[in-house]
């Protein structure tokens, strides 16, 4: 399978190029975040009026890690149901945020979102955490550390494996 390389931070005009169904391995660094964690961020970004943390032109992986393992940050990073940020996801978006990493389908509002932002949605394989891990080179909290998985962390990867799950145009790899 050709995988197309990727760096972090993206540029939008480089996700524009980008196919639902291309194949990717991403370098550089993101942010891992879930649930509870995006319901403090939009907390904040309503309060500030713009991303905090360096989030502006970022990308967020829905992911919960396990403790470090095996000489490396995290023993298994699992990639989240991304549905359940479909919250927050809209908001994020328009407020800076290029790109989310996670598993399964969106609903239309996240659609709509990557449409209008030029942002894209990446789908990681669920049941490869242990996998994953081994692409993360390091991590670290950068905020809500009192929610432990859920807390919000910088992260570098290194050859991660994903796949564009919603262009900027709006094509969804699951309707193809």
């Amino acid at each position: 399978m050709d995988r197309k390389r990727l760096s972090l931070p993206f540029d939008r005009a480089e996700l524009a190029k980008l196919r639902a169904g291309d194949a990717c391995l991403v370098s550089g660094e993101m942010f891992m975040l879930r649930d509870a964690g995006h319901v403090r961020l939009l907390a904040e970004l309503d309060r500030r009026g713009s991303l905090p943390y360096g989030l502006d032109g970022a990308t967020i992986f829905y992911a919960g890690p396990s403790p470090a393992a095996a000489g490396r940050p995290f023993g298994a990073v699992g990639p989240t149901t991304a549905s359940r940020m479909d919250f927050a996801a809209p908001t994020l978006h328009r407020a800076g945020i290029v790109a989310t990493v996670g598993k399964g389908v969106r609903g239309q509002e996240v659609v709509r979102a990557c449409r209008e932002t030029g942002s894209v949605y990446f789908v990681a394989t669920g049941g490869a955490a242990a996998l994953l891990a081994r692409c993360v080179v390091s991590g670290e909290v950068v905020a809500y550390d009192d929610l432990g998985t859920e807390a919000l962390r910088r992260i570098e990867v290194c050859d991660l494996p994903i796949f564009v799950g919603i262009d900027t145009q709006g094509k969804c790899i699951y309707d193809l």
